[in-house]
């Protein structure tokens, strides 16, 4: 009777790791990973990230909504693996002085602005909360409402003579950090 016992949790453990590979070794088709950059003059900035789609859901909201990412609750920018921006030299990152380097970046997005973070903490998993303590810095941008939904989350570059705007769009919201030298 316990030969059978352990052969039935057995293939129930086989069966739960073979989901949980599965699940791991095809996230990424769901959420693909995208890389962009911008370079202006002596400066350029890169963000890797993975952009999940909408699919019906409601993306940025209260939590009593239903919200995939609640106002006020950390947020990783993304799915996947926690999403890295790179700068080649000392910037100016919405009104904050930043080192050049890679950093992790997040937000705690809210209904008209969004903290964003930068954190000194690479490589990590991005669903799990980062220590706080590694923080580099902490900005508040506005965010706004668009007439045009967004369905997967898109990160873009533009610039001008002040220097360039890091875009950050999902649903029918839009975020501009500002980067300058």
């Amino acid at each position: 009777m316990l030969k059978k016992i352990l052969i039935g949790l057995g293939v129930i453990l086989l069966i739960v790791l073979g989901y949980v590979a599965y699940a791991l070794l095809t996230t990424k088709k769901h959420s693909p990973q995208d890389i962009v950059e911008i370079t202006q003059e002596d400066l350029s900035v890169k963000v890797v990230y993975c952009q999940p789609y909408k699919k019906g859901r409601v993306i940025f909201g209260d939590e009593s909504t239903g919200a995939l990412i609640p106002n006020g609750k950390y947020w990783r920018l993304g799915a996947n693996d926690a999403t890295e921006i790179t700068f080649s030299t000392d910037v100016n990152f919405a009104g904050e002085a930043v080192s050049a380097g890679s950093y992790r970046m997040y937000a705690v997005p809210n209904t008209d602005s969004w903290e964003v973070s930068l954190n000194s903490a690479l490589g990590e998993w991005g669903a799990f909360e980062p220590d706080y303590s590694l923080d580099v810095i902490k900005v508040n941008v506005p965010a706004m409402t668009t007439p045009q939904e967004t369905e997967q989350l898109t990160i873009r570059f533009g610039s001008d003579s002040t220097g360039v705007q890091m875009n950050m769009m999902w649903d029918k919201t839009l975020v501009e950090v500002p980067i300058a030298q």
